[in-house]
């Protein structure tokens, strides 16, 4: 249920102010923040790209809360990945599910949503599941960051999410690629194996291949469509 609208007032105020005081800070201290100002009421989720994002996250708040949509298209790479994050890191991982099956969705829609509507598929089993997910919360925290696609080239390291009527956290919106790469391989944090046999952005399977040298990191994502965005973020 969303706040009432004096809080959700106070909540965007406290979003601009914030996204402007923990501009440059590390990841860490940024979620540090956003754990001590909202306890039990914040969480993040994590497509299983990496652990980098639960890994961060562990450190300001052992138990926390990780939720993760498994769409039924996922890699078995990606559940791997999601299994080993909750065994090995102390967070509270939460697997999310559509409302309906794969097999439920394609009686209803018909076969390979994804190839002929794929607007429709994500919104069906990435974009309603997250917010039913999101909804006992104030805050919710992603991995997305600045260099990645246009559409994230402005995004705040702390933002008002006035979709969902609640505080956005975008601890590494600062960090390139590069510095990702580093802290991962510094301290040895889980990745998707799919990360190094060319996806560079690791989706649905229908939806996701390999990127070719030269090409954009998110090129493998529903190639050839123009889109970019499943819309869990825009």
């Amino acid at each position: 249920m969303s706040a009432p609208v004096a809080e959700r007032e106070r909540l965007a105020a406290l979003a601009a102010a914030k996204g402007a005081e923990l501009e440059g800070a590390h990841p860490v201290e940024v979620l540090r923040w956003a754990a001590a100002e909202f306890g039990d009421r914040f969480c993040i989720a994590s497509s299983m790209g990496d652990g980098l994002l639960a890994s961060l996250a562990a450190q300001a708040r052992p138990g926390i809360d990780v939720v993760f949509l498994d769409t039924g298209y996922h890699f078995a790479e990606t559940i791997g990945t999601r299994d080993a994050v909750a065994a090995t890191l102390p967070v509270n991982l939460l697997t999310i599910t559509p409302r309906q099956t794969v097999a439920e969705q394609d009686a209803e829609y018909g076969p390979q949503l994804h190839d002929r509507d794929p607007d429709r598929c994500c919104a069906l089993r990435k974009v309603e599941p997250l917010a039913r997910a999101l909804a006992p919360y104030h805050a919710w925290a992603s991995g997305i960051r600045r260099d990645e696609t246009a559409n994230r080239r402005d995004i705040g390291v702390v933002e008002w999410d006035a979709r969902r009527g609640m505080v956005k956290v975008n601890p590494l919106a600062a960090w390139t690629q590069n510095q990702v790469d580093t802290y991962i391989a510094e301290h040895g944090v889980l990745v998707n194996p799919l990360a190094y046999d060319g996806y560079q952005s690791i989706g649905c399977a229908p939806c996701t291949r390999r990127v070719a040298v030269g090409e954009d990191t998110r090129a493998g994502r529903w190639a050839g469509l123009g889109k970019t965005e499943c819309g869990l973020h825009t």
